[in-house]
């Protein structure tokens, strides 16, 4: 099987579930509260491992517990840990996150120390990069680093998988864009990276047709419930998702980012790798929190979707 480096963020997440989200200056009684390992990276990392992907994770914490804690948590889940850098200076990162009565959520994360990672620390990875054959990357840590390990990926033949989120708040490099594999933007973040709203199968299209032209091989937009949108030079499909009661969508991107490399890696064909992924991601959204929500191998396997 071949291997699978993520490079990325490490959060702590904290939790509160609650009726409804509080309008601007409004305090509002939430419910429970809980705190759950995340970050985008980590959380990638966790689904590719649970998903049956041989995995490391190259990224930065603080000198602090919540660090700590994220990394013997991803130790213990089996992930390669070597490389994972530490800043004495900043905080490890974290998020406030909201979630309401219909699963969705709401977001702010302090990057803290993954807004540090950066080129000489994946240097320092340079073993791992040169082992893995799929290397798998979001936007919670600098674009100027991101921009570095994914040319340097693609110099080595790496296929190299962006998943651009959080959505950029300006427009990604040319450059990047004709180093990747694979990018997986959501509606929202497609509509920023283009200007056009993937809110159907034939506006989906008009967006990774946009994508691809700026050189990207391969497009898939994840589109929730209803989905995923493929364009490759030989498929252009939405591929559907199963239909589940959503409880929180946290890490449903991630979950979906990491089954697909796992399926990728495994040989499948694209179709079926994004079938994969789907049900990956809606297995995760019938659970509270991030990496806590993150299906394993056997129960994606052992569920009917039909």
């Amino acid at each position: 099987m071949k291997k699978i480096l993520v490079v990325g963020s490490s959060n702590t997440d904290m939790v509160i579930k609650t009726r409804k989200f509080p309008d601007p200056g409004e305090t509002i009684l939430g419910g429970r509260f809980f705190m759950n390992p995340g970050g985008k990276g980590a959380n990638q990392a966790v689904a590719a491992r649970r998903l049956g992907g041989i995995v490391s994770f190259v990224g930065k914490i603080g000198n602090d517990i919540f660090g700590k804690q994220a990394m013997q948590l991803l130790e213990d889940e089996g992930i390669r840990i070597n490389f994972v850098a530490t800043d004495s200076d900043h905080p490890s990162g974290v998020a406030m996150i909201t979630v309401d009565a219909e699963g969705e959520n709401s977001i702010v994360v302090a990057p803290g120390s993954n807004g540090t990672l950066s080129p000489k620390d994946v240097d320092q990875a340079a073993t791992e990069l040169n082992d893995a054959d799929l290397v798998l990357l979001q936007l919670e840590t600098p674009l100027d680093t991101v921009s570095y390990i994914a040319e340097k990926a693609n110099s080595l033949g790496k296929k190299v998988v962006l998943n651009p989120a959080p959505a950029p708040a300006s427009p990604l490099p040319d450059a990047l864009y004709k180093n990747l594999f694979i990018i997986t933007p959501n509606e929202t973040e497609a509509e920023l990276l283009t200007g056009i709203r993937a809110t159907d199968k034939s506006r989906a299209q008009l967006a990774a047709e946009a994508l691809r032209a700026k050189g990207v091989n391969i497009v898939i937009i994840t589109m929730g419930a209803s989905g995923a949108f493929l364009l490759s030079p030989t498929h252009s499909e939405m591929i559907p998702a199963p239909v589940v009661k959503a409880v929180d969508t946290t890490a449903a991107g991630d979950t979906f980012n990491g089954a697909l490399v796992v399926a990728i890696s495994e040989g499948l064909e694209l179709p079926e790798a994004v079938r994969f992924a789907c049900q990956a991601a809606s297995l995760s959204v019938t659970k509270i929190g991030a990496q806590s929500s993150i299906p394993y191998r056997k129960e994606v396997e052992t569920t009917d979707f039909h």
